[in-house]
């Protein structure tokens, strides 16, 4: 009787070291990815430094002040983030959703293409996930280099190539650029400026008055 308690004891000993082990080995693998607190705390500071870059601009926003906006210790900024130009690029990238709306506007042809596109671009603009992002790029691409290349970039690849077969022929590229201007001086004034009564118009009476603009571009 003693070695068949001893067998069970033995056995369930063995069990609970196996158990144990397991969880060691589960957790080990965990803690070898990217933990879901580091995760929520990297798109926290991201998010609080493109309200702020939105708000204030590049120089006049300082890392101490995005480490409050996002509730962290500035030491966390610069862990996940390293300097401020480093964090700075992160608050360019645009929204996916920007290139999508362009790209599915021009999708329809060169028949009100102009209308399209302006409402696309007021549709994004007006959703608060992306603005950020956008008003950030917008705001700072006058007094910084690095913003302006990206607003250019914007330009010249996402429009350029969204439009590339619905704006043809000669000075294509010219005319998208114009189309570019348009686009971005609208959204500086209705949006960065609040110049009224633009500002507070709605999104109907906006693509009626300005998609001929843009059409007339397209055309030519």
């Amino acid at each position: 009787m003693s070695s068949v308690r001893d067998v069970r004891e033995t056995s369930g000993t063995d069990r609970e070291r196996g158990g144990a082990e397991t969880k060691s080995v589960s957790a080990d693998k965990h803690a070898g990815g990217r933990r879901p607190g580091e995760t929520r705390t990297r798109d926290a500071i991201l998010s609080a430094a493109r309200a702020c870059f939105a708000e204030r601009g590049f120089d006049a926003t300082s890392l101490r002040r995005i480490a409050e906006a996002a509730g962290v210790d500035q030491a966390l900024v610069h862990h996940f983030y390293g300097t401020k130009e480093s964090l700075f690029l992160q608050a360019l990238e645009l929204p996916v959703k920007i290139q999508e709306a362009i790209a599915a506007a021009a999708d329809g042809g060169r028949e009100g293409v102009g209308e399209r596109m302006v409402r696309a671009h007021l549709t994004v603009w007006d959703d608060l996930s992306a603005r950020p992002a956008l008003m950030t790029m917008v705001r700072s691409a006058a007094i910084h280099r690095v913003a302006a290349a990206r607003l250019r970039e914007t330009a010249t690849t996402v429009l350029a190539h969204a439009l590339s077969e619905v704006i043809t022929g000669e000075e294509a590229g010219l005319r998208t650029s114009l189309i570019a201007t348009q686009l971005i001086g609208l959204a500086m004034m209705r949006y960065v400026a609040l110049l009224e009564p633009l500002a507070s118009a709605d999104t109907d009476t906006v693509v009626r008055y300005y998609g001929p603009a843009l059409q007339a571009i397209v055309e030519g």
